[in-house]
């Protein structure tokens, strides 16, 4: 790795512990609404956001492994900032990079920069959720300017950004909406394209980051459209499975801490005269800390080759989901875990376990919910086997480019024929067995490049098992359903 990028990286790292643990207290702003300016100000005087800004505009270039590395090291520290770089990295600076208008991107960078300016993106509304597709923010086409008019919400760095990529739908001749989806790079410091906040969130986890309702009624200069190599539609899936694949590189830094932070307290912590970490379950507990850290870095070693700019990511959807559903669920996992091994302790605020559980709780939700990932990877894999007429999940997976190395190990548990017209919650639980045969693929192409065997084989076990527990879910009958009725048969004290 680049010499030059060791040392920013390291001095970025030191910024970072100087600023949270010595300079402020992180565990006590931490409790508070938004990072106060003064923290940003320290660090993002070391410009992080450069890694994700063009060489010929100033910036380091838009290395994918760069843009992890940052993301990482933030997110070790705060897992808040490190989604407030990742909501500008890949959600902002990289689409305007690759889809702007050239005549644009010079003063966007330049204040990205030298201003600290920073981004977002506006494509949630209130009554479309998870359908983008059937968004009603609109725009129309006024001479030199597009008129856009809509209200959206949940969108990171609400009232903090100074630019916004905003999603809309052109109107028609009919007065309704096309099907296609326009982006438009909106600049709060101009004239006609203030975005008026009308409530500010009170959310569970994240209080760094303000997230609010934004009511639209802006007008942009053509100019300020980005422009689509196909459609809109692509453009998005594009944008969004490149976000996906960058997940990792936030998980790995958080994980890593935890990790970090649970082996330093079970091994002083000290009961029944030995310490914690001595008992045969902490060991357990412990060693899926570990195997998720494992996996983020095999992720996070695919997505550097994977994930550039000049990649069309708009059919990478299995690959995308996967990253980002699994490793959010690890997310959880190892925070819940940490909490756990904490005791007491860890549901003080201060405590990155107990605080962890609702910073990384959204993580499984926004850029889509897992539940419906895991449905997607599974349908997105059924029409690959509906292609081949091959409905053997171990037949197919042998020949699947992301599962070509790591179906082996799970020949017993996938021995089975897929069922058309199964239950949504089957085809979650299909979905997640997929992600992990997918997942020890990547740990395996990292492998090959020596990362440390033992972790390797750890975590080659702990993926069998899982699947093996997922496997015998989707195999048990499950139809359970909601019983809305409830008589005076299902109080309890009728029958005492």
């Amino acid at each position: 790795m680049n010499k030059i990028f060791l040392e920013y990286i390291k001095e970025f790292e030191d910024t970072l512990k100087y600023v949270f643990h010595n300079k402020f207290d992180i565990n006590q702003f931490s409790k508070e609404r938004g990072i106060p300016a003064v923290v940003l100000r320290d660090i993002m005087s070391k410009s992080p956001l450069s890694v994700a800004i063009p060489e010929h505009f100033g910036g380091r270039g838009m290395k994918v492994h760069e843009c992890l590395r940052i993301l990482s090291a933030a997110s070790y520290e705060s897992l808040p900032l490190s989604l407030t770089f990742g909501i500008n990295i890949a959600l902002f600076l990289e689409p305007v990079a690759k889809y702007a208008n050239e005549s644009v991107k010079e003063d966007i960078f330049k204040r990205f920069l030298n201003q600290q300016n920073m981004g977002g993106l506006m494509i949630t509304e209130p009554n479309y959720g998870s359908d983008a597709l059937g968004m009603q923010t609109y725009n129309e086409k006024l001479e030199d300017n597009y008129l856009i008019k809509g209200t959206k919400h949940w969108q990171g760095l609400t009232g903090m950004a100074d630019y916004w990529l905003i999603t809309s739908r052109q109107k028609n001749s009919n007065g309704g909406l096309n099907r296609d989806i326009d982006f438009f790079i909106c600049d709060v410091t101009q004239d006609n394209q203030q975005i008026n906040v009308t409530e500010y969130y009170s959310n569970l986890g994240l209080y760094m980051i303000p997230y609010g309702k934004n009511e639209i009624d802006i007008q942009i200069p053509s100019k300020f459209k980005l422009e689509p190599e196909t459609s809109g539609i692509k453009m998005m899936l594009d944008i969004l499975h490149r976000s996906r694949m960058q997940f990792p590189g936030m998980a790995i830094g958080f994980i890593k801490r935890l990790l970090d932070e649970s082996i330093k307290h079970c091994n002083k912590r000290i009961v029944s005269g030995k310490p914690l970490i001595e008992l045969d379950q902490i060991q357990y507990q412990i060693s899926k800390i570990q195997s998720a850290h494992t996996i983020a870095s095999a992720m996070c070693f695919r997505s550097s080759s994977n994930s550039g700019i000049e990649i069309d990511l708009s059919n990478n959807g299995i690959e995308a989901n996967t990253m980002k559903a699994f490793i959010t669920d690890l997310m959880q996992e190892s925070a819940q875990t940490t909490t756990q091994l904490f005791g007491s302790q860890g549901f003080k605020t201060e405590n990155i376990g107990g605080r962890g559980i609702m910073d990384s709780r959204a993580f499984q939700i926004f850029e889509g919910s897992n539940e419906m990932l895991y449905t997607q990877i599974t349908e997105m894999i059924v029409k690959f086997m509906k292609r081949q007429k091959e409905f053997n999940i171990y037949n197919f997976l042998k020949d699947f480019s992301l599962t070509n190395k790591s179906f082996e190990y799970f020949k017993k548990d996938i021995q089975f024929n897929f069922i058309p017209g199964i239950k949504q919650r089957k085809m979650i639980d299909l979905g997640k067995i997929f992600t992990r045969i997918i997942s020890l693929n990547f740990v395996l192409e990292l492998e090959e490049k020596g990362f440390q065997k033992d972790l390797i084989e750890n975590c080659i076990e702990l993926l069998r098992l899982d699947v093996t527990q997922l496997t015998s879910a989707f195999h048990t009958k499950n139809n359970v359903n909601i019983i809305e009725e409830q008589g005076d048969n299902s109080l309890w004290y009728n029958f005492v």
